[in-house]
């Protein structure tokens, strides 16, 4: 499951319509509160969100998770990006961090690498479990 978070009502269905076609299954969300309040955070396989955005920001949801002890691969969608905007999300341990407008290649790209990310620890607790 991959959850889209962004404010811009165009960006969040437009991606959200590209990864239902690629037969990803999907939920978008207008914000970071939403999408803490809707239940769905322990399912989520990969993050898509946004940086700037009203109420709870990208990078502060990125901290929330870890703190929490969810810490999941996020993909980072921007439209304002700084050189410490960027470091600070690949330092929180982002897995991308996508200019918008960004390609659909790009991002399909990124999404490989947190699903790649994401296995790892489900795999090595699986495994660990067997044991």
């Amino acid at each position: 499951m991959i959850c889209v978070i962004d404010d811009d009502a165009f960006v969040r269905n437009a991606t959200e319509s590209l990864l239902q076609s690629l037969g990803f299954e999907v939920f978008a969300f207008e914000s970071a509160d939403a999408f803490l309040d809707s239940g769905r955070v322990n399912g989520t396989s990969c993050l898509i969100t946004d940086v700037r955005m009203p109420g709870l920001s990208g990078l502060c949801l990125q901290k929330r998770l870890v703190a929490d002890g969810t810490p999941l691969p996020v993909i980072f969608i921007t439209a304002f990006a700084t050189e410490q905007t960027r470091k600070q999300a690949i330092e929180g341990g982002a897995v991308g961090f996508l200019l918008k407008p960004f390609s659909e290649s790009a991002l399909i790209d990124c999404i490989d690498t947190a699903l790649k990310w994401w296995r790892k620890p489900v795999m090595a607790s699986a495994a660990a479990e067997l044991r």
